[in-house]
């Protein structure tokens, strides 16, 4: 038998764990702000082409390695099925994103809409949760492309220290080299 707590006055459940708090703006803070902190990150890009080019390039999982910096050594383990993404399909590949150290992240596409947007989310790795979504609009001269993630660092409140000393700034620095990327690419 499984006892819910999410509805008791002053109790929070974070998984396996329960929070008994008194609510007061302290407490408030700290189990809702900080210990249970999910980030979010938005990136907006104009890039000159049609949406079938954009689409074309950016639906196709193989692609996801060029807009990745070599540091962090993106290797996929599994084989990609299919030239475009679609849901249910399951990406593995192991990146190095802290110290060198190899870390095992596996996605799968949840979402697929042609020219509009799609979603991926981890499954495993080195995130307590990531959700990424993907979105094209047609727009004057080319589209605006949209990126959304959502994430929750590991490990609590450390992964929130995680997250104000480098993680947040090294997600920053990928999407700077993705845009750069783009330009190159797509002028």
């Amino acid at each position: 038998m499984r006892i819910r707590f999410e509805n008791w006055p002053g109790v929070v459940s974070c998984g396996h764990v329960v929070f008994a708090t008194i609510y007061n703006n302290i407490d408030d803070w700290i189990v809702n702000d900080f210990i249970m902190a999910v980030y979010s990150l938005k990136k907006t890009q104009f890039i000159p082409v049609s949406i079938d080019e954009a689409w074309d390039f950016f639906s196709h999982p193989k692609n996801l390695a060029v807009m990745t910096p070599e540091y962090l050594n993106l290797k996929f383990t599994n084989e990609l099925y299919g030239e475009e993404m679609y849901p249910g399909q399951v990406m593995t590949y192991n990146v190095k994103p802290v110290l060198g150290i190899p870390m095992f992240w596996m996605t799968e596409i949840t979402h697929v809409v042609p020219k509009k947007f799609f979603v991926d989310e981890q499954r495993f790795g080195p995130y307590a949760m990531w959700h990424h979504q993907h979105h094209f609009e047609e727009v004057d001269g080319g589209v605006m492309m949209t990126d959304l993630i959502h994430y929750k660092a590991p490990l609590g409140f450390l992964g929130d220290i995680a997250v104000a000393l480098f993680i947040k700034r090294q997600l920053e620095g990928i999407f700077a080299f993705r845009k750069k990327k783009v330009e190159e690419l797509f002028g």
